[in-house]
């Protein structure tokens, strides 16, 4: 039996028996006791009772977070949280984007402190660990973190042990399918379109093809696409021992990934992690406690050579492989690579062991003292290989030796906390004082090695550079070229914070923090103070007598932070000049610096302000959470255009403290649970964001056109006024419908059938100045809502999430140099002859069609249904006869059904490249997962 099967064996085996596990919905039997617990909520440093926050925190627990087919757990609360706007990776094992209301900087990431370690990645993280996340939103709440939360910051507690043994077995088994795939034309079609472009760029039929010369008719996306598997296993047991208390863990995630490995030497795109946890607690005496969060993991990524966009425009009139010969396909005549060859014979993979480890100690002392330490460790070494064989489906005369680069990656980092918490009472005045110091470094170094005539013969020992030649080695040095970056950042902090409340009436929360920053060379420590306070208007004596409103608070916040993760890389680069300096008539090298660089670059800041309403109303059964937000995002580091500078490579990218901008908007969040009666239960949730992000000043009054382009043609512009990541270009008000119309229309060389720009200017003449601001890719609005229903043992969980108001640049539609194929909205709706449409142009190989103009930019909104999980728990004398504690069966549907406008895959854009986060350039698609799980607890 094949290791695959024998594990789906193992699982159907464990299906039969049952288990349990948390629901999504609030299991029948605790909702009013959930009421009465005071809820608490991880701040910095601490904890705090949620009515006496002044802050914007939101929420997630454990149950948010189980059961969902996802390797990241940001990716299973998208949608859940007012003012956090998740994007997720079609990839398996990638890692959303995540933007707390809005963007914050060009630069950085939002950061995750998971029992006290700082890190921008969690994907070695289990779901089934996590006890609660607290994702910090103004700058009040965040200010405690100072230059570590210019982006955001997550707080997240994984799960202790106490009490007796409890044992939990948690397993889902699933298929992923990519939806939505673009329809594009059979070969018939793009034979035809095929001919109807060479008349219309020479007008003549020379060189027209048939389908005798081209039998095949290959649907390319099949090729590339299969339906796969995921599967995860978790085990875990929790309790205590005397003193000891203990939560260890063991899990196992694979996900085949939907690129259809398995020919050739390709290592498709699956991903798969065996991940450990063990936290322990022992408390020596009544005063002093020591603890350790110890995490393990081991991860495997198969980086396939993304065929998406190659498949999109690769002609269906070949077949992926030549029926003489049996080799791959060459396109003779196109300079498009064959998809299935692409996938198949390139292999690469990423292998990464990561520990993470966290060692704490406290002590109670002079009653209201407690004293805590905490030192962290995250040391993780990926290896990275990328072979590229001697490509046999290009003519031979292209052909070249195979390559073989190998990358080992060094993560050193660690953070050490110390702070002293003082809480006393004194009457109706309460206080918590905290201060602290707390040092971090992070650092990364790579080495680089790279042969050719490596031969690949079916096993990973044989892809060792030395069976190779023309040995490189590179170590120690940066090298942009190479993708090659070595760094070290070093932060030291003082802080400190007072939490004051009378009778939990009125508070006031006040914090600053001074950070020291070794990416800085100017202005290297910087201050970030940051107040808020609350009035809890529920507890005043005028409000007595009321029986709506448990809790009725008004809070406001204003916090400052900074960002110095700007890199120290921007060094003078300089270019070899052969004969460059001469002694006598002798000309010797010499070198000379090309470009201009800012030595002085300094903190990025951030300000926000932040005033909300909290209200629980009618026995606690109706929470609403509403707030304004105000962010300036100042002397954000990025390029910026010097175009009166000459002599210098990057005149139109200087790169300094450049540009700064503003994001603000509302939010709102709403929960309702009732127990209907002892066997019904109800929970429905909703939230609602608006955001307005505009570029507010650039450095000289000046601008940047970056991103995406073709032939020069750039499709992004950064300038005061617009929103970051804006498109630029020109705006399409019909298709020309006679040469007469274009002749006259003052667009140079234009005719009939293609696309009619807009004067911008009034002057007559369409050229550069009639460019204009396109549509921006942050949605104007992020939402989300659903409800959870138990009857009796069953429940029921539905969630849908959206977005509104951005809009997606198709650059894998724009993306042509001649022989592209099309899909099937263009052979339908394109123009081919006087009234056939005045939407989308004729089929030309013009590049004025392919200018960056309002066509290619998409309505981005859309809503989908995120999840739907049905499940059954078996009743409590049958788990009893059992000799177990609880048992749930569920069934899962992941992204089953989305409702969008866009013209691709999906409208979720993910690009690593915040700037040009809404172009759509070759982006692994979003699949729908249906599972089948299970969860024991004994």
């Amino acid at each position: 039996m094949k290791q695959r099967d024998l594990k789906y064996s193992c699982l159907i085996a464990v299906l039969y028996f049952g288990m349990n596990v948390n629901a999504q919905v609030t299991p029948k039997d605790s909702v009013q006791k959930e009421q009465k617990i005071e809820e608490v909520v991880l701040i910095g440093y601490g904890s705090q009772k949620k009515e006496n926050v002044t802050g914007s925190i939101g929420t997630v627990s454990a149950k948010d977070l189980a059961d969902k087919p996802n390797a990241n757990p940001l990716s299973s609360i998208q949608g859940k949280l007012a003012g956090v706007n998740i994007t997720n990776s079609g990839t398996p094992g990638g890692s959303p984007k995540v933007d707390i209301r809005g963007v914050g900087s060009l630069s950085g990431n939002t950061v995750f402190i998971v029992d006290g370690m700082i890190t921008t990645d969690i994907s070695y993280l289990s779901s089934q660990d996590i006890e609660s996340m607290s994702v910090l939103k103004d700058p009040s709440s965040l200010a405690i973190f100072g230059a570590q939360a210019a982006n955001g910051a997550v707080i997240i507690k994984t799960k202790t042990g106490k009490g007796k043994p409890v044992y939990s077995f948690n397993s889902y088994l699933g298929i992923k399918k990519v939806t939505n795939i673009p329809k594009m034309v059979n070969s018939d079609q793009y034979i035809e379109l095929y001919n109807e472009k060479l008349i219309n760029d020479t007008g003549s039929t020379t060189g027209s093809i048939n389908r005798s010369q081209f039998p095949a008719d290959t649907d390319w996306y099949k090729e590339i696409f299969r339906t796969s598997i995921i599967n995860s296993n978790d085990f875990s047991a929790t309790g205590s021992l005397g003193k000891l208390n203990y939560y260890a863990s063991l899990g196992y995630l694979q996900d085949e990934g939907n690129l259809a490995a398995g020919r050739g030497i390709n290592s498709g795109s699956g991903f798969n992690r065996f991940n450990s946890k063990l936290n322990l607690s022992y408390k020596i005496t009544d005063n002093i406690t020591i603890g350790d969060n110890f995490s393990f993991s081991k991860m495997r990524t198969d980086v396939a050579q993304n065929p998406v966009l190659t498949s999109f425009i690769a002609p269906p009139i070949f077949s992926p492989m030549n029926p003489a010969t049996g080799d791959y396909q060459y396109f003779n005549g196109y300079s498009i690579a064959n998809p299935r060859a692409m996938l198949d014979l390139y292999r690469s993979q990423i292998r990464q062991e990561r520990l993470l480890n966290n060692v704490w100690g406290e002590l109670k002392f002079l009653q209201d003292f407690t004293f805590r330490i905490s030192y962290s460790n995250d040391n993780y070494s990926p290896s990275q290989y990328e072979y590229t064989p001697t490509l046999t489906y290009v003519p031979v005369a292209n052909q070249v030796a195979s390559t073989l680069v190998t990358r080992n990656f060094r993560n050193r980092n660690y953070v050490w906390d110390n702070t002293i918490n003082w809480k006393k009472s004194l009457g109706n005045h309460n206080f918590d004082v905290l201060a602290g110091f707390s040092r971090t470094r992070t650092s990364l170094s790579q080495d680089y090695v790279s042969a050719k005539n490596v031969h690949y013969d079916g096993t990973n020992g044989s892809l060792n550079v030395a069976n190779g030649t023309d040995l490189v080695y590179i170590s120690g040095v940066d090298r942009s070229d190479l993708n090659i970056n070595q760094d070290q950042q070093r932060i030291q902090s003082f802080f400190g914070r007072i939490n004051y409340d009378y009778k939990g009436k009125y508070l006031v929360n006040a914090s600053i923090r001074r950070d020291a920053s070794s990416q800085v060379s100017v202005d290297r420590s910087r201050t970030f103070p940051a107040i808020s306070a609350g009035w809890v208007i529920s507890k005043e004596d005028f409000m007595s007598n009321q029986n709506v409103f448990n809790l009725l608070k008004l809070r406001a916040s204003y916090g400052e932070l900074g960002n110095p993760n700007i890199g120290r890389g921007y060094t003078a680069n300089t270019s070899l000049i052969a004969g460059g300096a001469y002694f006598g008539n002798t000309g010797y090298p010499a070198q000379t610096i090309d470009q201009f660089i800012n030595p002085n670059i300094g903190w990025e800041t951030t300000t926000g302000r932040d005033v909300g309403l909290e209200m629980a109303l009618f026995n606690n059964k109706l929470k609403i959470d509403a707030a304004y937000y105000d962010k300036d995002s100042k002397n954000v580091v990025y390029g910026v255009n010097q175009g009166t500078v000459s002599g210098a490579a990057n005149w139109n990218n200087f790169v300094t403290n450049a540009y700064s901008f503003n994001n603000r908007g509302f939010e709102v969040s709403v929960n309702y649970n009732t127990k209907i009666s002892d066997n019904i239960g109800l929970g429905v949730y909703g939230n609602f964001t608006s955001l307005k992000n505009e570029i507010t000043s650039v450095y000289g009054g000046s601008y940047l056109e970056t991103g995406a382009s073709l032939f020069g043609n750039s499709i992004v512009r950064l300038q005061s006024g617009q929103s970051v990541g804006s498109y630029y270009g020109y705006q399409v008000t019909g298709v020309f419908q006679t040469d007469a119309e274009a002749a006259a229309s003052g667009q140079p060389g234009a005719k009939a059938g293609w696309f009619k720009f807009e004067d911008q200017d009034g002057n007559g003449v369409i050229d550069t100045r009639d460019k204009k601001f396109l549509g921006s890719p942050i949605p104007k609005g992020t939402y989300g809502f659903g409800v959870n229903v138990n009857v009796y043992d069953f429940d029921i969980a539905v969630d849908f999430q959206g977005v509104f108001g951005n809009k997606i640049y198709n650059y894998n539609r724009e993306q042509r140099y001649g022989n592209e194929t099309w899909d099937l909205d263009m052979y339908n709706n394109r123009w081919h002859g006087a009234g056939t449409s005045n939407t989308n142009s004729m089929i030309t190989s013009n590049q004025s069609i392919i200018l960056p103009n309002s066509f290619y930019v998409e309505d981005g909104s859309y809503i989908r249904l995120r999840n739907i999980q049905v499940g059954y728990n078996l009743p409590k004398e049958f788990a009893k006869a059992l000799s177990i504690t609880k048992l749930r069966l569920y069934l899962s549907a992941q992204n089953p059904w989305t409702s969008f406008k866009y013209s691709g895959f999906s409208p979720e854009i993910t690009n690593s490249d915040r700037v040009q986060m809404g172009i759509d350039n070759n982006v692994y698609p979003i699949s729908a997962i249906y599972t089948i799980g299970m969860n024991l607890t004994f």
